[in-house]
Formats: C-alpha cells, sequence, structure tokens
C-alpha cells in the first residue's frame, strides 16, 4: 500500500478515535446520572434503568471499536496494514474504506460469517 494511502488511513483512523474520546468523556456528563424526580414511580425507575442498560452497551460497543482502532493504527506503523489476517492477501481498498478497522480481505470475511450462521443454526 503507498504511504500516502496509510496516511489518509491513519487520519480518517485516529479521527473517529478522537470522535469516540470526545463521546466517552460524555459519560460523566450529569445528562447520564440518575435525577431524584425519575425515581419516584417503578414505570419511571424502570424506563431510567433501560436508558443506562442502553448506555452501557453502547460504550462497550465503542470500547471495542476503540481496540479495534488502536489496533489498525498499529498496523499501519508496522506497515501490515491492509494485510488479510486470515490469508495474508492484500485488503481491497473499497473495503478499507468502508470499514477502516477490518483485518480480514471479504472473502475470508464471508467465509467467517457461513461459519457462524452455520453454528448459530446448530444450536
Amino acid at each position: 500500500m503507498k504511504k500516502t494511502e496509510l496516511k489518509k488511513f491513519k487520519s480518517v483512523l485516529e479521527q473517529r478515535k478522537e470522535n469516540l474520546l470526545q463521546q466517552a468523556a460524555k459519560v460523566g456528563d450529569p445528562v447520564y446520572a440518575l435525577k431524584e424526580e425519575e425515581l419516584f414511580d417503578e414505570v419511571d425507575l424502570a424506563s431510567t434503568e433501560s436508558d443506562q442498560s442502553m448506555r452501557i452497551r453502547l460504550r462497550d460497543r465503542e470500547r471495542t471499536l476503540l481496540k479495534k482502532i488502536n489496533k489498525a493504527i498499529l498496523k499501519i506503523e508496522k506497515n501490515e496494514y491492509g494485510i488479510c489476517e486470515s490469508c495474508g492477501e492484500e485488503i481491497g481498498t473499497k473495503r478499507l474504506e468502508a470499514r477502516p478497522v477490518t483485518d480480514l480481505c471479504i472473502r475470508c470475511k464471508e467465509e467467517q460469517e457461513r461459519v457462524e450462521r452455520s453454528f448459530a443454526d446448530d444450536h
């Protein structure tokens, strides 16, 4: 992969990382805290707990994405970015543009999904 392409991908990844970190900083925002007036009845409490649960799941996804971003940036720095971890082939630029954190080429990702679907169908 050309150095200009690597720079572009690194910039995209760093921007996504910055956005995620800014969003994560909002977790301490009072908007996310339980307010005493929200706890007066069981329906309000259940709704508030449901909202908090959803935010926690979202934070978990963001944390996972942040790990993938850091891994991709490290690969760029090691000049290993854009190589499929399964077959060792180069990952297409279009795929990287669509999903810069990917570590599998489209062929290997499709195979992985087929295996996962067949496993899910068996259970």
